[in-house]
């Protein structure tokens, strides 16, 4: 018999890939709204997160990398491969000095459950009212969209994502890491 969460889970993630599929929005805007545009500044946010004192602001990050990834729920199987390959590649992202992201609409509570279970070592931030994730172009009414951005360490968005495949997501970003690096 199959559990409820896992059955709610299925569901989820079978919604999400039909309204990937059917691409309801044109791609000027991506699926979550105005994304911030390339080589302006990235707008600064602070959220509650499951690691730390326990709130993240972007302006605390100056002067290292960032790659901010926005996606839909924990617990779902597109958001936990995601997570896992961010999680199997970070050594790799701290040797360039950089700060891997997750946001999405969870609570702390969630965030933290996550972590534990997937024994994941970077911050997930709490954007319970969408605010933050508008403000990036990444909000579907009630959920985060999978969109990520690399910011540089003065705070510019350097690269956005919006097409995300979760499976080999994490080695696309961190190719462009590494020519964005190499070029600055």
């Amino acid at each position: 018999m199959i559990s409820r969460r896992t059955f709610l889970s299925i569901l989820f993630a079978t919604c999400l890939a039909l309204i990937s599929w059917l691409n309801f929005v044109p791609t000027a805007d991506a699926l979550g709204g105005k994304l911030p545009a390339i080589n302006q500044s990235a707008p600064d946010f602070t959220l509650p997160t499951n690691t730390g004192n326990g709130k993240m602001s972007l302006s605390d990050l100056r002067g290292n990398w960032v790659v901010l990834y926005f996606y839909p729920k924990d617990f779902t199987s597109g958001c936990t491969i995601e997570a896992r390959r961010f999680q199997q590649d970070l050594p790799k992202y701290i040797e360039k000095k950089a700060q891997i992201i997750g946001v999405s609409a969870d609570d702390v509570d969630s965030h933290a459950e996550f972590c534990d279970s997937e024994g994941l070592k970077f911050p997930l931030l709490a954007d319970t009212t969408g605010a933050v994730s508008k403000a990036y172009g990444s909000w579907l009414g009630f959920m985060s969209v999978r969109h990520s951005f690399i910011i540089d360490p003065q705070g510019i968005v350097r690269e956005t994502f919006v097409k995300v495949n979760p499976v080999i997501h994490s080695k696309e970003v961190l190719a462009r890491l590494e020519e964005l690096q190499k070029a600055a």
